[in-house]
């Protein structure tokens, strides 16, 4: 798995632009809380083109992002719920506090939840000034 540190992460556009999606999809958000990045957020939003619908949307989405915190619950339950709800080939992002910050969530803990889930980590990124974002992807069995 890759990583890259970015200070500046999704301030000013930048990082919101690493994430993939593009104008006129989907995208779910789960985990939406107080502390969430707004400006990434908006910034999502302004990309897309549209607001994130929230965890009650009830039809296929393009993609999602999925805020979580260490005490947010079971992370490999989340990750089999927002599957659900994706399209074929849709992105999912797992946005996690950085190191040091309240609510850090292990990259092992990541790694063996994803695992679990039938996805696997494709790259981690800092993305904001508190929030690191892991791309998850579903496994293929080959052919």
């Amino acid at each position: 798995m890759g990583s890259t540190a970015e200070p500046d992460g999704g301030h000013g556009g930048a990082g919101a632009t690493r994430l993939g999606f593009a104008a006129g999809q989907v995208v779910q958000e789960f985990g939406y809380g107080d502390d969430i990045d707004d400006d990434l957020r908006s910034e999502i939003e302004t990309i897309i083109g549209a607001e994130l619908v929230d965890e009650d949307y009830d039809d296929v989405t393009d993609g999602v992002i999925l805020w979580w915190r260490e005490d947010d619950g079971d992370l490999t339950d989340a990750l089999v719920d927002v599957r659900t709800a994706l399209d074929d080939g849709g992105l999912i992002w797992l946005f996690t506090r950085k190191p040091g910050r309240d609510g850090h969530v292990g990259h092992s803990d990541i790694e063996e939840a994803a695992t679990t889930a039938g996805l696997h980590a494709t790259s981690t990124m800092t993305i904001g000034a508190d929030w690191s974002a892991t791309r998850l992807g579903t496994r293929s069995r080959g052919k």
